[in-house]
């Protein structure tokens, strides 16, 4: 959570002069979240550099470098779900795949997968969850019909939309007395979350993460090591690799729904 690192979207600069590394005719191209990935080259801070397993498939483990770590460490890291209990996910893209993961591996007995899109229930079911609500199939508010689910409420949850909306509904859903919500999505700056006090009062806990709890520098090689001793899986998440030359394409996949996520080939 240094000021160093911390993502700044806004900034597309190099801190150490305020300047762009690259440009074209002469004009800067800022850089993406301290990052710039989707170039052959890319110039980047030494604190955003991890060193890992030389012998790591680069096509496999760049999923960890965001996507997958963020859901997963959301949940083993900070929900804490233990055997048994109930979790519910909100938003089945990749990072929320990723917390199901999470949930399954720490032994949840029900994960329920909150989705606006139908078409991805199917493909979550190898991801652990077992149950899913579409809010649109509903007249009355989804943590409400949650609630009604599980007996008063799950015993944790992990929002993965970036919708202050879903954001409300994760916290709300939350048993009284010892649940707990993890907000993960990035809301607009113009956002407010709003909910009665009393859900605060009746012992429901709020918490946010960045990055899944992980510190990229010191955590992600050990990450690594878990895929290469075959404790974690990364092939399921993805869904197509395209070359760099058809970027676009993989934009246009993720956007249809029908990518969980893609792999750019930086040598295609």
């Amino acid at each position: 959570m240094c000021d160093l690192l911390r993502i700044n979207t806004d900034r597309g600069v190099m801190i150490n002069d305020g300047q762009s590394r690259f440009s074209i005719k002469g004009k800067p191209i800022y850089h993406f979240v301290g990052t710039s990935t989707f170039s052959e080259y890319t110039v980047t801070h030494v604190g955003c550099v991890a060193k890992i397993n030389p012998a790591a498939p680069l096509d496999k483990v760049c999923v960890l470098s965001c996507g997958i770590s963020t859901g997963f460490g959301a949940t083993v890291n900070v929900a804490k779900p233990k055997k048994g209990q109930t979790v519910a996910i909100f938003g089945l893209g990749a990072v929320g795949l990723a917390a199901a993961e999470g949930a399954r591996v720490s032994g949840a007995s029900r994960i329920i997968g909150v989705d606006l899109n139908p078409s991805r229930f199917n493909e979550a079911k190898k991801f652990g969850v077992t149950e899913f609500v579409n809010p649109k199939d509903y007249d009355k508010p989804v943590q409400q019909v949650i609630a009604e689910m599980t007996n008063g409420g799950v015993d944790r949850s992990v929002e993965c939309t970036g919708s202050v909306q879903a954001m409300i509904s994760a916290f709300e859903c939350v048993h009284d007395g010892w649940g707990v919500a993890v907000l993960v999505g990035v809301p607009n700056k113009d956002d407010a979350f709003k909910t009665h006090p009393m859900n605060l009062l009746n012992e429901r806990t709020l918490k946010g993460t960045f990055f899944g709890n992980y510190k990229p520098r010191s955590d992600l090689p050990s990450v690594v090591e878990k895929y290469m001793n075959k404790e974690m899986e990364l092939e399921k998440f993805i869904t197509h690799a395209v070359p760099f030359s058809e970027i676009n394409k993989a934009f246009d996949l993720m956007l249809s729904g029908e990518s969980i996520r893609c792999i750019i080939r930086m040598d295609g």
